[in-house]
């Protein structure tokens, strides 16, 4: 089936079954460009749950589609592959989680939205890379804290605010963990008049060669309004395609990445830092998802409500 005729297709079964399509900014190019709504994970579920759809399809990964359900309860949710999952959310299963607070009762869990449903219920308050800052500084300077499970941005933010008394959760982005100072300074001599954007789920020292340091859609807005014509990315690659359609006239360079995928994978990214979970989001997946109503999420009751009880808590704090 052409690319043109499974986009038309797609698009009137969104209409028949009063869908909507939910793409992150990671996504394949031509993914994106069909979505309803295009952004960070909890910014899609959001505008979603404001919807009057019946049906939520997520191009995303696993835990985007739970968190659209958990704020989307009586919507059916859609996950066009069910493998489409996220290292950083298996770098922290609930029943670690569970046993880790039981050693430190005293301390207030919060988690980095990139969490299962199961981890967002044993959690207090969620944060997404975007106001995590925010959300530590909002709770007294003694209150002890868990932060999980990206220990890269963790620890970005117990930087910032001089906290000694974070618990870091030792889990890691693949993709953002991959990206080398090595590959950052070679990319700044071939291109010394360029910014380093990078995502605070990178390793510190990739965050100290940065010129700015921001969540997905921060980068994005960043690179839109700053004067600089070329910028080396430092975060997944799909990223690139949104910058480059709101600065055509900018370059925009991908740091390579260990976990750097084949070029036949993503034809937008080449042999750069693209996340294998990510890009199992095709159009033809999507279609057969709509068309068969295949793979919805489903999230126990209890722990539905649970989870969205930390994650209405991260909104109060966010005003």
């Amino acid at each position: 089936m052409l690319k043109t005729e499974i986009i038309e297709k797609i698009k009137k079964l969104k209409q028949e079954k009063n869908a909507v399509l939910l793409a992150h900014y990671y996504q394949r190019s031509e993914v994106q460009d069909i979505a309803d709504f295009l952004g960070d994970s909890l910014q899609l579920s959001q505008e979603a749950a404001k919807t009057k759809a019946d049906i939520i399809v997520f191009a995303g990964v696993h835990f985007m589609a739970e968190t659209a359900k958990i704020l989307s309860p009586d919507k059916k949710v859609l996950i066009p592959d069910l493998n489409a999952g996220c290292s950083l959310s298996d770098s922290c299963k609930a029943e670690d989680l569970k046993r880790f607070k039981e050693q430190y009762p005293e301390h207030t869990v919060i988690s980095y939205v990139n969490t299962t449903a199961e981890v967002k219920a044993l959690t207090d308050i969620c944060c997404t890379s975007s106001n995590a800052l925010k959300i530590v500084d909002s709770l007294p300077k003694n209150e002890k804290i868990i932060f999980g499970p990206d220990r890269n941005l963790g620890n970005y933010i117990k930087s910032l605010t001089g906290r000694e008394n974070m618990l870091i959760w030792n889990g890691a982005c693949h993709v953002h963990e991959a990206f080398s100072v090595e590959n950052i300074i070679n990319l700044k001599k071939q291109y010394p008049q360029a910014k380093v954007l990078a995502h605070p789920e990178c390793k510190e020292p990739v965050l100290m060669l940065a010129d700015y340091i921001g969540s997905t859609a921060a980068l994005l807005a960043f690179s839109a309004t700053d004067n600089t014509q070329t910028y080396i990315v430092a975060t997944e690659s799909g990223i690139i395609h949104q910058m480059q359609q709101k600065s055509p006239k900018k370059e925009f360079i991908p740091v390579a990445s260990s976990n750097a995928l084949d070029s036949n994978v993503d034809d937008s990214c080449g042999a750069c830092s693209s996340c294998e979970f990510m890009k199992l989001i095709s159009l033809e997946k999507i279609y057969d998802s709509l068309l068969n109503e295949q793979f919805e999420v489903n999230i126990d009751e209890d722990i539905r409500k649970k989870a969205k009880k930390s994650i209405v808590k991260m909104l109060e704090l966010s005003l």
